[in-house]
């Protein structure tokens, strides 16, 4: 340390430029540092208070200015307006919309509105898309065009409503699938003294990673009745959400159970015991209509192979004449 001591101060004694150097080399990273510190920490206020402003209306201003907020406005105003039109019609194919869009496990307020709107907005979309599109690809007539323009129309205008009912299948195969299991657990539960409610409650948290969709209709059930809603109603709105005979048939034993003053635990093991028969007999209904379905395939894919083997070296030989 004393020999660079020595070495550093014989160097600046020989060079009194090369000390003013070093000052002011430090001099001035002392100040650039300096800047940059205040210019950042005044960019992080800019920031902050921007955000503020944002948040307090000026930004709001700004966005209501903008193209985007005013397409959403206008977007927003019509859904309104077609949901206000169908939430006041409760007959007719808006209240059979209403129960479908249920089933399917769309549960929103606006939801009919939203149909009808994306079902009316994709038809012109592919109508035009057809319009515009159809010429540069195609070479056809004038009756050809617009019929595909038609087309085009009719299936941006079916497409919402088969998207339904793909759900509904579905959901319903799930529910159909799951309500067995769902009966025996609430044996189980009731034969351990549990009430209805708490019994429900415990199997919809069992069936949660089974059967989501059939879960999630368990436990809007048990809200409903928390919120004051009759066992019966809710149940009936259970199986009306469930889309299924059995879940209404569940409904109505638990009913006259209740009504009559039975034993619910032995209703509920009568009915499981029926839902089990069920389902083994949809399993074996499967099972014996599939040579049924089996033989389609074969007659197309497996037959014609068969016969051009068997035969083709006949059919060689005769061409040839080696028979």
């Amino acid at each position: 340390m004393a020999g660079l001591y020595d070495t550093l101060v014989s160097v600046f004694d020989d060079s009194s430029a090369m000390m003013l150097a070093v000052l002011v080399f430090l001099a001035v990273a002392v100040l650039a540092f300096g800047l940059m510190a205040a210019l950042h920490a005044r960019g992080a206020v800019k920031r902050r208070t921007g955000g503020i402003a944002t948040n307090t209306g000026e930004g709001d201003a700004n966005e209501q200015r903008s193209l985007r907020y005013s397409s959403l406005k206008a977007v927003q105003r019509v859904l309104d307006y077609t949901t206000k039109h169908y939430s006041v019609s409760d007959v007719g194919d808006a209240k059979v919309l209403r129960r479908r869009m249920t089933q399917a496990g769309i549960f929103d307020q606006r939801a009919v509105g939203f149909f009808f709107f994306a079902r009316t907005m994709l038809a012109v979309a592919l109508a035009f898309c057809a319009f515009a599109f159809l010429p540069m690809v195609l070479n056809q007539s004038l009756s050809v065009f617009w019929l595909s323009v038609i087309v085009a129309a009719i299936v941006g205008y079916v497409a919402p409503s088969m998207y339904i009912d793909r759900r509904i299948a579905v959901r319903r195969n799930e529910h159909r699938s799951g309500f067995p299991d769902f009966m025996d657990l609430l044996v189980v539960c009731a034969d351990s003294g549990l009430s209805m409610e708490a019994a429900m409650e415990r199997v919809g948290r069992e069936l949660g990673d089974t059967y989501p969709s059939l879960c999630a209709n368990i436990h809007m059930t048990n809200l409903e009745i928390r919120a004051g809603r009759t066992m019966t109603d809710a149940l009936e709105h259970f199986g009306d959400r469930l889309g299924l005979e059995e879940a209404r048939s569940f409904a109505t034993l638990i009913q006259q159970s209740a009504e009559l003053g039975s034993s619910i635990t032995e209703a509920l093991r009568v009915y499981s015991d029926d839902m089990r028969h069920k389902r083994l007999s949809r399993a074996e209904e499967k099972a014996y209509s599939l040579p049924a379905k089996l033989s389609l395939p074969m007659m197309i894919c497996i037959f014609p192979v068969l016969f051009v083997v068997i035969l083709l070296p006949v059919f060689v030989r005769l061409y040839t004449g080696h028979y």
